[in-house]
């Protein structure tokens, strides 16, 4: 197996890594159920992770890195490891839409932290230029103390506009 690496990371590169595993990514790609279609409602992708060592929760961003960083998924105060399809509510989550015909790329984030925190900023539905901002928010925890973030892990996946 490979060892997790941030290093070319954008957003945490500056964090250990740990892996990320999805039952809905097939070859690099999402599965459509994971994709908001005007047919039907979108879940959030099923995901897995191994305990980290010193985190007690954990967040999720999921975003759309060819728009701006679109936010499909910003979520915190994970105490799962193992996460099934449609976890997240409608609140914290909305399915991928490439425009029709274009790939777009979708990583999801998961951020091992030691302790809760006020928030997780950026809503879904959104574009922010933000993201490591928001991430780097999540190094401080809910009683004010800095070094919350105990490892950060990532998953990404390519998904087809219909």
């Amino acid at each position: 197996t490979t060892v997790p690496d941030n290093s070319d990371d954008e957003f945490i590169s500056k964090y250990a890594a740990f892996t990320v595993t999805s039952e809905s990514l097939e070859n690099g790609k999402w599965k459509e159920i994971t994709a908001s279609t005007v047919a039907g409602q979108s879940l959030s992708p099923q995901l897995s992770w191994e305990p980290v060592e010193g985190a007690t929760v954990y967040a999720i961003y999921m975003i759309d890195m060819n728009t701006h960083y679109f936010i499909h998924w910003s979520q915190g105060d994970i105490t799962e490891t193992n996460l099934p399809e449609g976890y997240a509510t409608s609140k914290n989550y909305v399915g991928a839409y490439p425009p029709a015909g274009s790939t777009h790329q979708y990583n999801i984030y998961v951020i091992a932290l030691k302790n809760p925190v006020e928030r997780v900023k950026g809503s879904p539905n959104t574009v922010s230029a933000k993201i490591p901002e928001f991430i780097e928010f999540l190094d401080t925890d809910i009683n004010g103390n800095t070094g919350n973030i105990v490892a950060a892990g990532k998953i990404e996946g390519l998904f087809t506009g219909k």
